[in-house]
């Protein structure tokens, strides 16, 4: 089977009611992202940072994978699928999708602030004072603004592979996730799914599909089908 390689934003997530920061002008939920999401915040108020991503982490659970979800679970029959994710939720999982790459890390683990190779699950909220095995306070496993991407390389490797190339919800304009499409070969058709039409005018043999997740999928689904 052809490799299908799927690269998803907040826009898929979205539409199952899980906010973004783009949602309003910077703000996620009236937070700041210097002040929730990255190590500065981390430093200057840990209590803050755990409390926010104990509400993201519950806001995740009650949320339901949306159709784009399905859809990309169900192309699992006719292609060898890998989605690469920027979102921490765990809805292409609940869907179904089998190889998920999470580049921003996930809502549902913890690391240690001294070991990042030391990650838990986590199965309540996340305090001050919970520690992993060498002792050390554990914060989000999650990827904060100014931090490096330590999935990028196997991200790379995986969209060189493609046969064929999916982008959706997301605007292309965060990096290094955008620059993904770069490393799929020329010749590998590409579709691009969001309401609002990224302004890629480099990458060849690229088609853009102006909808909202759940509908460019479903027209993505019939053409790749046909």
């Amino acid at each position: 089977m052809k490799q299908l390689v799927v690269l998803t934003g907040a826009g898929i997530s979205a539409e199952s009611g899980l906010a973004t920061f783009r949602d309003a002008g910077g703000l996620w939920e009236g937070y700041k992202v210097e002040d929730v999401a990255t190590p500065e915040a981390w430093q200057r108020n840990p209590e803050l940072v755990l409390e926010f991503y104990n509400q993201r982490r519950k806001a995740a659970r009650e949320a339901k994978p949306n159709r784009a979800h399905h859809i990309l679970a169900e192309l699992q029959n006719d292609f060898n699928v890998t989605v690469i994710t920027q979102n921490v939720d765990d809805l292409h999982e609940r869907a179904g999708s089998k190889n998920v790459v999470h580049l921003h890390g996930s809502l549902f683990e913890s690391r240690s602030t001294s070991n990042p190779s030391l990650i838990y699950k986590i199965e309540d909220d996340l305090k001050l004072g919970d520690k992993c095995a060498k002792g050390s306070q554990l914060r989000p496993n999650i990827v904060w603004f100014g931090e490096m991407v330590p999935m990028m390389a196997v991200a790379t490797e995986i969209a060189a592979t493609a046969d064929i190339f999916l982008v959706v919800g997301t605007s292309l304009v965060v990096y290094p996730a955008a620059g993904l499409i770069d490393y799929v070969p020329d010749s590998v058709l590409k579709f691009v799914v969001d309401p609002k039409k990224p302004e890629v005018y480099h990458v060849p043999n690229l088609e853009f599909i102006v909808e909202k997740a759940s509908v460019g999928m479903e027209m993505v689904r019939k053409t790749l089908r046909n």
